[in-house]
């Protein structure tokens, strides 16, 4: 059965149909939240779009207007970030094509901060810092007491586009230009790669079909081949119980009531992870930082070809580099703490 993914359309138009209801804005968005998931708008999209409607204003299509910047979606801001987080506000407004005062709303609405050059995912409040100490202190004297590093099955999802662009730096006499390089269109074809791995390599993957996400129900089924993928390529003997502790972010679908239903039925542990942690989540600071270096000035015609090229760049990897990717762990937890909860990276 095929699931349907809602388009901005069809959400604006929901809201709209709830605000006629006079349902209250925070309802309309609890109420597409639990139908739509991951698709649904935020709570203060759905606000914004509330204003407009009482002011009378109740166009929800995209408007074009001459003269004025065009618009565009946090999600193609985070991309941008996700490939290159030391890019400057005037350099992702050039991408974008939208004004740099724009891109600087933006971050600031994202809670966005930079810190060193480099942009970083949130600006953690104390709630957040404190949840860091506990999560990353608890796992630290746990794992002082003993080893469970072997047993971390980690994953993450991530966009990989067709067309990459490899900035280059030129000399020229003063006052020239330098040499143009091609940027990669933001809107332009990708694939959704949702990939697990431990300290021996990868286990299972997937690419999704063009521009499709992950839910879910969709996550759920991923589990169910993983578990297949652990039994085929981590064989156990039968008089011994495979341990699993599953290491995700707090992703919707990672959280969804019928996955928690169907890691319980897999009898995996979740391994405790704080919100906002991409420094101590693998899959972002070894994995896919290594892959999207190689990916710089790599072009694809197809999906066949980004998988060829994804076998390849996987079959490169030796098994140091996984187990490096894992027991760098407790090394990050420590920075954690000695940082006093605050991004060290």
């Amino acid at each position: 059965m095929t699931t349907f993914i809602p388009t901005k359309q069809h959400l604006r138009e929901a809201l709209l149909f709830c605000f006629n209801q006079k349902k209250k804005a925070a309802d309309s968005f609890r109420l597409l939240e639990e139908t739509y998931g991951q698709h649904a708008p935020t709570q203060q999209t759905c606000e914004n779009w509330y204003k407009r409607f009482k002011s009378g204003d109740f166009d929800v299509s995209d408007k074009e207007r001459s003269g004025q910047p065009k618009r565009f979606e946090d999600e193609d801001l985070e991309s941008l970030l996700k490939e290159d987080s030391t890019q400057t506000e005037k350099e992702l407004a050039k991408q974008l094509n939208v004004t740099q005062a724009a891109i600087s709303k933006r971050l600031h609405a994202m809670k966005m901060i930079q810190k060193e050059g480099k942009w970083i995912p949130h600006e953690l409040n104390q709630a957040n810092i404190e949840s860091r100490l506990l999560i990353f202190n608890s796992l630290l004297t746990r794992q002082r007491r003993w080893s469970f590093l072997h047993n971390i099955v980690t994953g993450d999802e991530k966009w990989i586009y067709y067309v990459n662009s490899k900035r280059k730096k030129s000399w020229v006499h003063p006052g020239e230009p330098s040499t143009s390089t091609a940027k990669r269109n933001i809107h332009g074809s990708k694939v959704m790669l949702c990939i697990w791995w431990d300290q021996k390599g990868v286990l299972y993957y997937e690419l999704l079909n063009s521009n499709e996400t992950v839910n879910a129900e969709r996550y759920q089924q991923q589990l169910m081949k993983l578990n297949d993928a652990l039994k085929e390529k981590r064989p156990i003997p039968a008089n011994k119980q495979r341990t699993v502790i599953l290491l995700h972010d707090n992703a919707r679908p990672h959280v969804a009531k019928q996955v928690k239903n169907t890691l319980e039925a897999l009898k995996w542990e979740i391994l405790p992870h704080a919100a906002y942690s991409p420094d101590c989540a693998p899959s972002d600071y070894h994995l896919f930082r290594s892959m999207q270096s190689a990916l710089r000035d790599q072009h694809s015609r197809n999906q066949e070809h980004i998988k060829k090229w994804l076998e390849q760049w996987i079959a490169s990897k030796d098994q140091n580099f996984f187990f490096d990717g894992i027991h760098n762990l407790p090394e990050r937890w420590s920075k954690v703490i000695i940082n006093d909860g605050k991004y060290f990276d």
